[in-house]
C-alpha cells in the first residue's frame, strides 16, 4: 500500500509539473499574440542614436506570416530604398537593387547598423524559438526565463518581464548560455492600432556591448493582413513594393 501511494504521490506530481510547463508555454503564445497577429503588416521607424546625439533613420514596411516568414522592405533613407530581407526560419537575406541575387545574412549581423541586430529587426513569435523553463510571478507582473530551442538563434535565454493586465512584454533581457547580458529591449507606450490590436508603440534597446549607444523602434502602423507565399521567396524579394501597393 505504501509503495502505491508513492508511485500515486510521484504520478500527481509529474502531471502538475507537466501542467505548470504547459500553461507557462500557452503564456508565452498569448504574448506574442498580443504583441504580434499571428500575420499582419506594419510600418516601422528604426531610429539608431550614437554618444555624441547623432541620428540615422530608417523607414520599413514588413509583413509577416505565420509563426517562420518575415519579410521588411526599406522605404527611407533614398540610399537604403528598395532593399529588402527576408527571414524564413532560421535563414536569412539581404536583396539589394542593382546587385544581383539575394546574399545570406546571419541573426548576429545587422543590415542598419547600431544595437538591434537582423534578429531583432526580423522577429519572430518568442513561442517559436523558445520553451519556457521557469515563470515566477508577483501581483502585477510575470517573469517568464526562456531557453533557446535550437543553437542558430540569436540569444541562448531571455528574461521575459510581461505586465498581468494585458499580458504584454514591458522588459526582455537577452542572454548567453552563461547568462552574460547583450541587451536590454524596453516596450513602452501601449497604443491602441484598431482591430483588435493594441501593443506597445516604442521598443528601445541598450547593450553593454556598446556602452552610450541606443536604438528605437516606432510602429507609426499595424494591421492584420494575409498575404501568398509567394512573398516569402528570394525571387519576389525585388517586388516587395507592390505588396505595399495592394494594401494600401
Amino acid at each position: 500500500m505504501f509503495r502505491f501511494m508513492v508511485i500515486c504521490m510521484m504520478f500527481a506530481a509529474a502531471v502538475c509539473a507537466y501542467a505548470s510547463e504547459n500553461d507557462s508555454d500557452q503564456l508565452l503564445k498569448e504574448i506574442d499574440r498580443n504583441l504580434n497577429p499571428e500575420s499582419y503588416e506594419s510600418y516601422r521607424k528604426l531610429i539608431n542614436i550614437e554618444p555624441d546625439g547623432k541620428k540615422k533613420e530608417y523607414v520599413l514596411f514588413t509583413v509577416k506570416k505565420g509563426t517562420d516568414k518575415i519579410v521588411s522592405l526599406f522605404l527611407s533613407p533614398a540610399s537604403e530604398k528598395g532593399r529588402s530581407t527576408l527571414r524564413l526560419g532560421d535563414n536569412m537575406w539581404l536583396y539589394i537593387p542593382n546587385v544581383g541575387k539575394p546574399i545570406r545574412i546571419t541573426s548576429l549581423q545587422s543590415v542598419v547598423g547600431g544595437v538591434f541586430n537582423n534578429s531583432d529587426i526580423l522577429r519572430l513569435d518568442y513561442s517559436a524559438e523558445y520553451n519556457v523553463e521557469k515563470k515566477e510571478e508577483n501581483e502585477k507582473e510575470y517573469l517568464l526565463y526562456l531557453k533557446a530551442k535550437s543553437k542558430s538563434v540569436a540569444y541562448d535565454r531571455i528574461k521575459l518581464w510581461a505586465d498581468k493586465a494585458n499580458k504584454l512584454p514591458v522588459k526582455i533581457e537577452c542572454l548567453t548560455e552563461a547568462n552574460m547580458l547583450i541587451k536590454t529591449l524596453y516596450f513602452k507606450d501601449v497604443k491602441d492600432f484598431g482591430d483588435g490590436i493594441v501593443r506597445p508603440a516604442v521598443i528601445e534597446t541598450d547593450s553593454p556591448l556598446y556602452k552610450n549607444y541606443r536604438s528605437v523602434i516606432l510602429f507609426a502602423g499595424i494591421k492584420k493582413r494575409e498575404v501568398g507565399d509567394e512573398v516569402f521567396t528570394l525571387t519576389f524579394m525585388p517586388s516587395m513594393e507592390s505588396v505595399r501597393n495592394q494594401g494600401e
